[in-house]
């Protein structure tokens, strides 16, 4: 079985009146290549006539940014045209590439009536070859993500972006990137085999999962060692995971504020470039 390296425990850090708890990166982990950085925004409700999330315009460069909507809503707009609310259940896949501004907000609805709200953020790193590809964005809606169950039903897997046991993700993406969100119910059991040379990425967002017989409560990340392929899964209460798996790329990695190139002087010339307006122009 694969063995667990260390196990971290996402911080809290609250982003004005929105609950946040980020367990990557930290102190003790800067990266599970090629997954850079993830924040778990709630659980919380939302009381009528609020603010909304506090994501206003600002740029990318060099990574893809994947959001997954379990409760409330997202409203992103960017400095492409794409413009899109996506409700409970569905995800956003926006590539930076070479630049772009987004803001990712709430609806007038959500802002208006509140209600509970539960988004996280993972940022997936691009391979050098391209950091300056071109910008796209695409959001689904819970009904255009695959889903499957299995152990009788008691295992719901969405499958977000590549292959599973013959199963296709929703999103077609440039680097090979599997990604999903998988629903236990009670009693719920799950044998997985990911090939040793790829790394997992394995976060915790609700209930306690006993991974490999070691139990785990939820906001808390599982950092593997590649020794072996097989992982057991089992849970005794209701949970949520949020499971991926990609080959690390295995590259420098030099992340400065929204921006993750391959080297210092790529990093400046972001900077420059979004200053001399080549993100494209914010007309919201």
């Amino acid at each position: 079985m694969r063995s667990i390296k260390k196990i971290h425990k996402a911080e809290y850090s609250p982003i004005a009146d929105l609950v946040t708890y980020s367990p990557l990166p930290s102190r003790s982990l800067q990266q599970i290549d090629p997954f850079l950085f993830l924040n778990h925004h709630g659980h919380q409700v939302y009381k009528p006539n609020n603010r909304g999330l506090p994501f206003g315009p600002h740029p990318h460069r060099g990574m893809e940014t994947v959001t997954f909507i379990l409760e409330g809503d997202i409203m992103h707009k960017d400095s492409g045209g794409h413009e899109s609310v996506i409700t409970a259940g569905g995800v956003q896949w926006m590539t930076a590439g070479k630049g772009l501004i987004h803001a990712e907000v709430s609806s007038t609805d959500f802002k208006k009536t509140g209600g509970p709200l539960e988004i996280l953020q993972l940022w997936v790193n691009l391979p050098a070859k391209h950091k300056m590809t071109e910008p796209r964005y695409e959001g689904l809606q819970q009904e255009s993500i695959p889903s499957f169950t299995l152990d009788e039903g008691k295992v719901t897997v969405n499958l977000v972006s590549g292959n599973w046991d013959g199963h296709k993700g929703a999103f077609e993406t440039l680097s090979d990137i599997v990604l999903s969100t998988v629903y236990f119910q009670p009693g719920g059991k799950l044998n997985l085999e990911v090939p040793a040379e790829r790394n997992i990425f394995f976060y915790i967002i609700k209930g306690t999962l006993k991974v490999n017989g070691q139990e785990v409560p939820f906001r808390n990340l599982v950092e593997f060692n590649n020794n072996a392929p097989e992982l057991i899964l089992e849970v005794t209460e209701d949970s949520i995971l949020l499971f991926g798996h990609a080959v690390p790329f295995n590259e420098p990695v030099v992340a400065q504020g929204p921006f993750v190139m391959n080297t210092q002087a790529e990093i400046h010339q972001a900077y420059a470039d979004y200053q001399a307006g080549k993100f494209g122009s914010w007309n919201h």
